[in-house]
């Protein structure tokens, strides 16, 4: 088919419009990355915004990483990223794949409580008192369990293993196949882009912990990279120079810390892209 002006024209418009939108959502990272990495007399020389540096230091990152709080909330937040991703993972697909099947006995009252906790929860203290009772508090698993399944994830996964072909079951069936031989060997295999959607959607919210750390954790040293990064920002500027070199100004430092907790996810996020997209469309396509 022959595509005409106006469509091409229409497909121009388009472009500039995504790459406007793109430039308006990169200026700030750009922002927070020229600042962390300009000596802070050409910041101030610069009326304080700086998108491409002159000159590069690394002073304010090698500061943050001299702080043992630092290196200490990154292996933290590592942890609780991986271990959590992977247990929010299994059992997710262990919850999802049960209520895709149609003949799951009670799948309607259970997918109405599933969907009831996702537009209804405890509340805030009941919350607190069931991690509280089950000995969670002070510890690191206080920020993964009380949030291993997401209502809205097993939603999409379910979804996708919807529109798996049913005939791929029966045939699994008759050659003797049990449910959790067709899941682990058929089913898992068949979706990696719902998978890798989904783990996306876990990790981004491992990796952000903060709310979960400042309710159950008082123990400085359990607290992830999200909650350090809270405290580095809130320090004033004498507050913060009793604990680092004074030639790193209390601006530079805190852009330092926002790159540090952004950038792994950033890096994170093009190798599955493709799959991320993918699973988003498949997932949607059936309730």
């Amino acid at each position: 088919m022959v595509r005409g002006k106006k469509d091409k024209l229409f497909d121009y418009l388009i472009y500039i419009i995504l790459a406007l939108v793109g430039l308006v959502a990169l200026l700030p990272l750009l922002f927070v990355l020229g600042v962390s990495l300009t000596p802070f007399g050409e910041v101030l020389k610069n009326g304080g915004y700086i998108l491409i540096p002159e000159s590069i230091t690394f002073d304010a990152y090698k500061q943050l990483f001299s702080q043992e709080k630092i290196i200490n909330s990154f292996g933290i937040t590592i942890f609780i990223t991986v271990i959590g991703t992977i247990i929010n993972l299994i059992l997710t697909t262990l919850m999802a794949y049960p209520l895709s099947r149609k003949n799951l006995p009670g799948r309607g009252i259970l997918l109405f409580i599933v969907v009831f906790t996702m537009l209804f929860n405890g509340g805030i203290i009941p919350t607190y008192l069931i991690v509280k009772e089950t000995g969670l508090i002070n510890s690191v698993w206080s920020m993964i369990i009380p949030n291993a399944i997401w209502s809205f994830n097993v939603l999409i996964m379910k979804s996708f293993f919807e529109t798996l072909p049913e005939e791929l079951f029966e045939s699994a069936r008759l050659d003797g196949a049990k449910e959790f031989r067709i899941l682990s060997q058929i089913v898992v295999p068949l979706s990696l882009p719902v998978m890798m959607t989904v783990g996306l959607f876990y990790m981004v919210g491992h990796w952000n912990e903060f709310f979960q750390a400042i309710m159950y954790v008082t123990d400085p040293n359990l607290h992830p990279l999200q909650v350090v990064v809270r405290d580095i920002l809130m320090q004033s500027q004498d507050q913060l120079q009793e604990n680092v070199d004074n030639m790193v100004p209390t601006a530079t430092m805190q852009m330092a810390a926002v790159i540090i907790a952004s950038i792994p996810i950033i890096l994170v996020y093009p190798f599955i892209q493709k799959h991320f997209t993918k699973g988003m469309l498949l997932g949607s396509v059936k309730g």
